[in-house]
């Protein structure tokens, strides 16, 4: 079964490793792991790299069109490679969880993530897997923005490190196993 794996932020060297990039950081670090190169592709206006995990083919994307948009090139790589949304995976940044917590999810809303407002509005549905990586609450006197766009501090750089590590383990048992409610009772533990 054909698997589309996608990690949410922002494009550019400005973002790279900010709070709202955890997605690209997760989908970088796996693709590292497995040593898989990225190529852009411009039509889908994403970084996708592509191996076989337990002989299965698996896509992993870096959507270009900036957060707000990533429902446009989820929706056109599905379509294009006949996948359902069963077949979806996706990785993102939650502000309401403490930092390096994870949570896993079939369905939900967007809970104020512009990513998945996106995804949601590009497949008129809410019914798809996905991780949410915590990065905390802005700072007094700080804006959601700001908050988003910023590194992490030292501090919360080694705790979403540590939570890498654990989604990175999720996301491999998921593509072994097949069974997302088995990964959930797992790692929502």
């Amino acid at each position: 079964m054909t698997k589309l794996i996608v990690g949410l932020g922002n494009p550019g060297d400005k973002y790279f490793e900010t709070k709202h990039n955890v997605g690209f950081m997760l989908i970088d670090k796996i693709c590292k792991e497995l040593d898989l190169k990225f190529t852009v592709d411009k039509i889908f206006q994403a970084e996708i790299a592509s191996g076989f995990f337990n002989g299965e083919k698996v896509y992993f994307v870096k959507p270009l069109t900036f957060m707000n948009e990533s429902g446009r090139a989820v929706q056109a790589l599905l379509a294009y490679y006949g996948l359902d949304k069963e077949d979806l995976l996706v990785i993102y940044d939650d502000l309401d969880m403490e930092v390096g917590k994870i949570r896993l999810r079939k369905k939900g809303s967007a809970g104020g993530h512009n990513g998945i407002k996106s995804i949601i509005k590009h497949l008129d549905s809410q019914d798809f897997q996905r991780i949410k990586i915590g990065i905390g609450r802005p700072k007094p006197n700080q804006t959601v923005v700001a908050h988003v766009l910023s590194k992490f501090t030292q501090e919360d750089y080694i705790k979403i490190l540590t939570s890498l590590d654990k989604v990175d383990r999720s996301v491999k048992d998921y593509l072994e196993k097949q069974d997302f409610d088995k990964i959930m009772q797992a790692y929502n533990g």
